[in-house]
């Protein structure tokens, strides 16, 4: 018997296509939070009902499984006996802005420009936390070719943008870069607590409390100071936001680990920009598209992470 023995690493392929899953799901998430945003007229309210709504699904699982309950016990021995650092447990702040940022600009800026911001955002970051041995994977150097496959991602968002009109002020981009920076920092916080306690639900579920906590704060001056909307939308798939989060932060927290944070990034930016281009298609906002320069930037972006995830070719001695 070997206790502690490794996982198994997965394999590459296996943990990019969770990476570009875990994009995909945040573009849906955008799309139902900035929904709920734009048509009740208050973000922050959305961006508490999402977190909140999340929140309640990990409440209602936690004690559903054997390994949960553990996990939870493990994460509170851990705070009690401060073996788990405090910053480990601040992973939720920078959901609450993302998803704040969601509820205020997706209305005003589309799927496609909030996902810009973004992906600049978790391509920078990526790489300067990568330096950093900030992520579990430890210190991952900025390489020729790590760098190349952050800059194909910058050029395929940038592809996907060409041509297009902008009716918002340019600092209104400046939201969802800090929202993606964030992400990135968001990714490696919760992959560093999910290799402590040895679960990625744990990771999970203290994102959401944190978030919670802070959004049910700003809402309630937020309202206290303009009041509450006169009516919230209809549309349940509106309400989902919370859920989607769940899987998509349990994904990245334990996808983190054998990835990399700029891993995580770009196979995120494929299925940001894959989602987001079928979301105009299949839910659209009203905002122009044009197809084929859509797939061109998509395609741009796949080949940023498979520069990223191609082994190294040894030299012959």
């Amino acid at each position: 018997m070997h206790p502690h023995r490794p996982a198994r690493r997965p394999p590459t392929w296996l943990t990019a296509l969770g990476a570009i899953s875990v994009g995909g799901l945040t573009a849906v998430q955008a799309r139902m939070n900035g929904g709920l945003g734009s048509e009740s007229g208050d973000g922050i309210l959305a961006a508490f009902v999402s977190f909140s709504s999340g929140l309640l699904i990990l409440v209602i699982l936690a004690p559903l499984g054997r390994g949960t309950r553990g996990s939870i016990r493990r994460l509170s021995a851990g705070i009690r006996a401060r073996s788990i650092p405090s910053w480990m447990l601040l992973g939720g702040l920078a959901g609450a802005f993302t998803t704040m940022s969601q509820g205020v600009t997706v209305g005003l800026l589309g799927v496609s420009l909030f996902t810009v911001g973004v992906v600049a955002g978790q391509t920078v970051g990526g790489l300067v936390l990568d330096r950093a041995g900030y992520g579990p994977a430890g210190v991952v150097p900025i390489t020729m070719r790590r760098v190349s496959g952050g800059a194909l991602a910058l050029i395929a968002v940038g592809v996907g943008l060409a041509g297009e009109a902008l009716s918002v002020p340019w600092w209104m981009l400046a939201l969802p870069f800090l929202a993606g920076a964030g992400v990135a920092w968001q990714q490696a916080t919760n992959g560093r607590l999910r290799q402590r306690v040895e679960s990625a639900f744990a990771a999970t579920f203290v994102n959401f409390a944190g978030g919670t906590l802070v959004l049910g704060i700003l809402t309630a001056v937020h309202m206290a100071i303009v009041g509450s909307p006169e009516t919230m939308p209809s549309n349940p798939w509106l309400y989902l936001g919370g859920a989607t989060g769940v899987v998509y932060i349990f994904l990245s927290a334990g996808l983190v680990r054998y990835t990399g944070v700029l891993l995580l990034g770009l196979g995120s930016v494929v299925g940001l920009l894959g989602a987001s281009l079928v979301l105009d298609l299949t839910w659209p906002t009203g905002a122009p598209l044009n197809v084929p320069r859509a797939l061109i930037a998509v395609a741009l972006a796949l080949v940023a992470v498979v520069v990223v995830v191609m082994p190294r070719r040894r030299r012959r001695r």
